[in-house]
């Protein structure tokens, strides 16, 4: 027996809708009215019968344990899920109503750090459909309600009889005549075409939470489309893209910063003054200090996003060699070592490393 995975083309962990797609594609080159050859007939009928085993989750279930997967026949209104599969019925049978849901919309607004970390709000114009003033969402310029479609008799759709191996099967399509509305609107609205909507500009307010950072979205229900006819609105999806700050390397919660101090300052030990989210703060480098060392600064980081806590500020720092020294500056340096015990040549093997800054911005992708 065929394994009707294969017969079908998809995997084994295949959604329905995978395998539905997969049958409709296959079934269209496949359908007697466009292939009457008899070889193609059998193979057309061993693909509608893995798609009636398949589509079914009670008889896929029984085919992955083994069994056959079929309860006898076209059980269980198998046939006309096949039908609604291939001619695109999908058990929605009947008129479809005018009044929908909106569809959600998505606007990405760009914060710096320092909006990011404390939070702000922001007025943004967001152009979209918006429910017709001129007829109040209904389409129709006039009172009148919508008058019953002639053509389908306000069923929404049309039957279609069509010949093929298994005898002669009817199928339905949406009517062309009201688009399967089951009913026309005589007198469309000039302004919206009977949609009962436009397109327009409209100014929100958007208060973004401090600890936002790229990628987080903020939902404003019910500020999104305006459904047709007057059908209720999407959501609105306000997308948060957080700018490179000029300093300032964001990681999660905790900051960043880089600063740069003299042999003598990191040696001697020295207090600086750096600039962060809060302003300007003094931060303390200790006697011996080492290039690559860093001083955490608590609480000094990104707000946590619905909480009142605050990572921290880290500080890297960069010892600089001195160079170009004058006479004096190169005796005094002498006396030093000399003084340190160091000679002329002395050296420690390590490993190779690469520069500070080049580590520091390429741990952070810069």
């Amino acid at each position: 027996m065929a394994d009707h995975y294969q017969t079908l083309g998809v995997d084994r962990g295949a959604s329905s809708d995978e395998i539905k797609k997969a049958y409709r594609k296959i079934a269209r080159e496949l359908h007697p009215d466009v292939n009457p050859d008899p070889a193609v007939q059998d193979k057309f009928k061993e693909v509608t019968a893995a798609y009636e085993v398949l589509s079914d989750p009670q008889k896929r279930q029984s085919y992955d344990m083994g069994g056959s997967g079929f309860g006898g026949g076209f059980g269980g209104g198998g046939f006309s899920d096949i039908m609604d599969a291939f001619f695109g019925g999908g058990g929605n049978r009947g008129p479809r109503p005018r009044m929908r849901q909106g569809q959600d919309a998505l606007i990405r607004v760009e914060v710096d750090l320092n909006e990011a970390c404390f939070g702000t709000e922001r007025d943004i114009s967001v152009e979209s459909a918006v429910a017709c003033t001129k007829c109040n969402g209904q389409g129709s310029a006039d009172a009148s309600a919508p008058a019953m479609c002639q053509v389908c008799k306000g069923r929404g759709e049309t039957q279609q009889v069509q010949r093929s191996f298994l005898g002669q099967v009817m199928t339905s399509r949406p009517c062309s005549a009201c688009q399967g509305f089951g009913s026309v609107i005589q007198n469309p609205c000039r302004e919206c075409a009977g949609d009962g909507r436009v397109r327009a500009r409209q100014n929100i307010n958007v208060k973004i939470p401090a600890g936002v950072e790229t990628g987080n979205r903020i939902q404003l229900a019910g500020r999104g489309e305006v459904g047709a006819g007057g059908g209720p609105a999407g959501d609105l999806y306000v997308e948060i893209v957080e700018a490179e700050h000029p300093f300032l390397i964001r990681d999660g919660h905790n900051l960043h910063l880089a600063i740069e101090v003299s042999f003598a300052a990191a040696s001697l030990g020295t207090k600086v003054k750096v600039e962060c989210l809060d302003g300007e703060i003094e931060v303390e480098v200790r006697a011996g200090t080492q290039s690559g060392a860093t001083i955490p600064v608590r609480g000094k980081g990104m707000t946590r996003l619905r909480a009142a806590t605050r990572g921290d500020l880290i500080v890297h720092v960069e010892v600089q060699t001195p160079h170009k020294l004058n006479r004096e500056q190169e005796e005094l340096l002498r006396k030093f070592a000399t003084a340190r015990g160091e000679k002329p040549g002395d050296v420690k093997i390590k490993g190779l490393e690469q520069g500070f800054f080049s580590k520091f911005r390429d741990a952070f992708g810069r």
